[in-house]
């Protein structure tokens, strides 16, 4: 079990590391950080000659193709901008991370995922087994979403979250977000009297509300909120979170000495199974329910038909729909065991009255507690 920042350094409590490199912190003026990735890798290296097993999640590639292609707004100005930007730009990462890895001796593997990638079930298992592969085979994964195909409704939409779920997919220990801000505060870090919160158990509504959801430094799509969504995700697989100051030269260095930042340690561990389900990010539906029914999800019962109150979207059976309570509150997801059109034929009605909707016997639920996280 990770107890602290450093020890996510520490191959004994972190066999396996996820470091996440956001844009704000490799490229400048659309240039490269040449100097500052240097110094990162030796970092890394070391890490690595220690016994952890090291992937890497970055950013980047929209702003250096951008520059590239003299895009306005670095490259995020539209859609088909950004497509394009990342397409050009994936290249030029690629280039960037072999070379400096291989300075070291370490070979670099380029993998690019989208969302689907990781929310079908089959997919998810063929990407860790990719990783799982490529780690035994002694390279490094450079892991960035696939921007130049990814579109504005199916998209992880910051590498923060990605992060989180390449932890999960490659059963990671740890994952480090190296950023432009020392960590999670209490308030807006500009005010003088915000407050660094050095250590969180469980992200809670309360913490959710001291972040901000835009990128400081304008390049990236992300912010602490994003950041925070991901310690979530990774809580969920019993993996820690760290967030630490990546401006400087040796920023892994400088945490060994100074410890500062802020770690967010999992209060549970979920199977694989429900971990995977929890962190998928794209329902395609919501079903509402009575309170009786919430009252019931809440004690991990299954959804029954009888406490639906409302169906929106249009799903097929087998889709990943939200679940939300009388007054709108999320209760939590799950795996939908009827399309929308069935869903809204027998919502409300006892087992009894659903056959004459379906035309067939009804199934146990409309989604099984096993299929189902809070």
């Amino acid at each position: 079990m990770v107890a602290d920042l450093a020890a996510l350094l520490d191959p004994v409590s972190t066999r396996r590391l996820i470091v996440k490199v956001g844009s704000a912190l490799l490229v400048e003026g659309g240039a490269p950080r040449v100097e500052w990735l240097a110094s990162l890798i030796a970092d890394l290296a070391e890490v690595r000659a220690k016994g952890s097993e090291v992937i890497i999640v970055s950013s980047g590639a929209i702003a250096l193709g951008a520059a590239r292609l003299g895009l306005p707004r670095g490259g995020r100005a539209s859609l088909a901008d950004a497509q394009a930007a990342a397409s050009v730009g994936q290249v030029v990462l690629a280039q960037l991370w072999a070379g400096a890895l291989e300075r070291h001796d370490i070979t670099a593997a380029q993998m690019l995922v989208t969302l689907s990638d990781l929310e079908d079930r089959r997919r998810y298992l063929n990407a860790s087994a990719t990783l799982e592969r490529l780690i035994a085979a002694g390279a490094v994964p450079v892991v960035n979403e696939n921007d130049s195909v990814a579109t504005e409704e199916i998209r992880f939409g910051d590498n923060d979250r990605l992060a989180a779920r390449v932890a999960q997919a490659a059963n990671a220990s740890g994952v480090l977000l190296l950023s432009d801000v020392a960590g999670l505060y209490d308030r807006d870090p500009a005010d003088p009297d915000a407050r660094l919160i050095e250590r969180v158990e469980g992200v809670t509504p309360d913490i959710l509300a001291m972040a901000g959801d835009s990128s400081g430094s304008g390049l990236g799509s992300g912010g602490m909120r994003a950041k925070l969504q991901a310690a979530q995700i990774a809580e969920r697989a019993g993996v820690t979170l760290g967030i630490i100051d990546g401006r400087g030269d040796h920023p892994l260095g400088r945490l060994l000495k100074t410890g500062v930042g802020t770690v967010f340690l999992p209060v549970r561990q979920e199977t694989a199974r429900k971990a995977w389900l929890g962190g998928r990010l794209a329902p395609q539906g919501a079903l509402c329910v009575d309170a009786g029914c919430a009252a019931a999800l809440a004690g991990g019962a299954s959804l029954l038909a009888a406490g639906l109150t409302d169906v929106k979207g249009d799903f097929q059976r087998g889709a990943l729909v939200s679940v939300h309570g009388p007054d709108g509150e999320r209760l939590g997801q799950g795996l939908v065991e009827y399309s929308a059109q069935e869903c809204r034929a027998i919502q409300g009605k006892r087992e009894g009255e659903q056959e004459a909707q379906l035309g067939y016997a009804p199934r146990a639920a409309v989604i099984h507690r096993d299929h189902m996280v809070q």
